[in-house]
């Protein structure tokens, strides 16, 4: 599951010429992380929409492949049309990989740096120790 929902995040999130995407950095810490500490509704809902995303392709594409069997140029088409539907728990998906998807994101230094924000310190882990 992990390997799936970075594929996932980096094909929602890529490159373009003036920002580095999630296909640039190891977004599975974050994950791992994630799984580690977030409530269990905010796993199973990520792990729900990674698995929905993955399936949905007959739906959007009408083509019977899961989506990383599908071409980027598929993918991103895919991902489109999952954000734009009038059936309101497809663009849910989309709304909650964008969520998590972008918190990994935007804490990425490299990021933040494009974006003249300043990097976030090293996490102390204080919070978790009480």
């Amino acid at each position: 599951m992990l390997q799936l929902t970075a594929w996932t995040f980096a094909r929602i999130f890529p490159s373009t010429a003036a920002l580095p995407g999630l296909d640039n950095f190891d977004s599975k810490p974050f994950i791992r992380q994630l799984h580690r500490e977030a409530p269990f509704t905010i796993r199973a809902t990520l792990i729900v929409s990674v698995l929905l995303f993955h399936v949905t392709p007959l739906l959007t594409l009408g083509i019977p492949l899961p989506a990383f069997l599908l071409s980027a140029k598929r993918v991103d088409e895919h991902a489109q049309r999952l954000s734009m539907s009038n059936i309101y728990l497809l663009r849910q998906i989309m709304m909650m990989l964008k969520t998590i998807g972008g918190l990994c994101w935007g804490a990425m230094p490299e990021v933040r740096q494009k974006l003249t924000m300043p990097v976030y310190p090293e996490d102390s882990g204080r919070w978790r120790q009480s």
